[in-house]
């Protein structure tokens, strides 16, 4: 079997380390542990986070112990890196709160039973420390000069950084060294943005301990427009089922970029990488049904199964797509024969019939429902005949809904453009 570091360079999570034939070398001579940090600033995470807690994901399945560490303590002072502004201080029942809640949902990824990886929080040392001892132990192995030398410091200094954030890096630091002391943890993993914090974390055991530990980065994820990945229309896009469904789940993956589908299907799914080397060779319809893998696949792995299931018959059931081909994704479990109709998970807004009777402005729909923005977006879309009504174009701004548009039925469908569908019901 590959190791843990083998798999992760492979499908592309690895952008820079300390020292690549160490670190190779501490999985050949056994389970390693390694740790990432996650922030409890919400009390859910995104899809910005899903690279490391993939890479978690495979750490444990390759027989390595990952631990998932939870800053309720760092979060008391907040993270500095990548920011131009301070963060916004949260209470501490917030963040035990917050903590709480990706707690449960990192659950969701990673077997935390009989130890076979760690759920962790760091409240429970840094909480405890004593700041006159803290300083004397641990403050007095870090340099200003070098610390003032870090990316996350030099951003913040042209707009003034305080003394709570100079201390993240002692903190983070000092977290690395805390796991190592009580967990045997060798590697430290994050985003680019934490490699100074990472390296102060290696450099302090490196003074304590006179040991060797090392850190890895992952690359920043944007799409193949450059922009930011996890954003749309609506905002973030969330890992929790309740403020991001499964269905809104499924369609930000089915609707990415071509030339991000083969870059994805490595980064977030566990299907095969001869499999998915396949994608290179296809185009047009064959190129959507990989779409379609790729969104089962991530909503599978977030959301489980069935909500996977319920999501690709719904986007079929929408968009009339065609079902995968058999010889595509073999390992994939996605349903390959075309689903009863079933429109379950697709958005549903509902609209009085007294409403209707009065005559209710498309356009006004369009945005109370949240198909669009704004009734500026709504009329901007249909001078470019970009929104419909059952199929049938909608051509003019001023348009209104009847109680004679639901003939056939109790409801409609309205959609915006090729790839947004939202389901009207008529109520009494």
């Amino acid at each position: 079997m590959k190791s843990g570091y083998e798999v992760l360079k492979e499908r592309g999570f690895i952008e820079q380390f300390t020292d690549e034939a160490l670190i190779a070398e501490q999985f050949k001579d056994g389970p390693v542990t390694c740790y990432i940090g996650f922030d409890p600033t919400a009390a859910s995470l995104h899809i910005g986070s899903l690279v490391p807690i993939m890479a978690l994901t495979h750490m444990q399945k390759t027989g390595n112990r990952p631990i998932a560490l939870v800053g309720g303590g760092t979060g008391l002072i907040g993270d500095p890196s990548g920011k131009t502004e301070m963060r916004q201080v949260l209470t501490l029942e917030q963040i035990d709160a917050n903590a709480a809640c990706l707690g449960e949902q990192l659950s969701r990824y990673m077997d935390f039973t009989d130890g076979k990886a760690l759920l962790l929080n760091n409240a429970d040392w840094l909480t405890k420390i004593n700041y006159i001892e803290f300083l004397r132990d641990i403050g007095r192995h870090f340099s200003v000069n070098r610390m003032l030398a870090a990316e996350s410091y030099k951003i913040r200094l042209e707009k003034g950084l305080n003394f709570i954030e100079f201390n993240y890096m002692l903190l983070q630091g000092y977290d690395f060294l805390y796991l190592y002391q009580n967990h045997g943890c060798l590697l430290q993993m994050g985003g680019n943005d934490q490699w100074g914090n990472m390296l102060a974390g290696t450099e302090l055991i490196r003074k304590v301990e006179a040991k060797d530990a090392h850190a890895l980065t992952f690359p920043l994820i944007t799409t193949a427009t450059g922009h930011k990945m996890g954003k749309t229309e609506k905002g973030t896009v969330w890992l929790d089922a309740n403020l991001t469904t499964p269905y809104e789940y499924y369609q930000y993956w089915v609707n990415c970029e071509d030339a991000d589908v083969e870059r994805f299907l490595k980064l977030f799914t566990f299907l095969p990488l001869e499999e998915i080397a396949a994608v290179k060779t296809l185009a047009d319809s064959s190129l959507n049904m990989a779409k379609a893998v790729l969104a089962y696949e991530a909503t599978k792995v977030t959301h489980g199964a069935e909500a996977a299931r319920a999501a690709w018959r719904a986007s079929m059931e929408a968009f009339h797509s065609r079902p995968v081909a058999p010889d595509l994704f073999a390992s994939s479990d996605i349903p390959r024969e075309a689903p009863q109709a079933d429109t379950s998970a697709i958005p549903r807004f509902s609209v009085s019939r007294a409403d209707l009777d009065a005559g209710l402005l498309i356009t006004s729909l369009c945005a109370k429902s949240g198909l669009t923005q704004s009734m500026s977006e709504a009329k901007r879309l249909i001078e470019q005949g970009g929104i419909y009504c059952s199929e049938r174009q909608i051509k003019a701004v001023d348009e209104k809904l009847s109680p004679d548009d639901f003939a056939s039925g109790a409801e409609l469908r309205l959609r915006k453009g090729k790839k947004k569908y939202l389901i009207v019901e008529m109520k009494a």
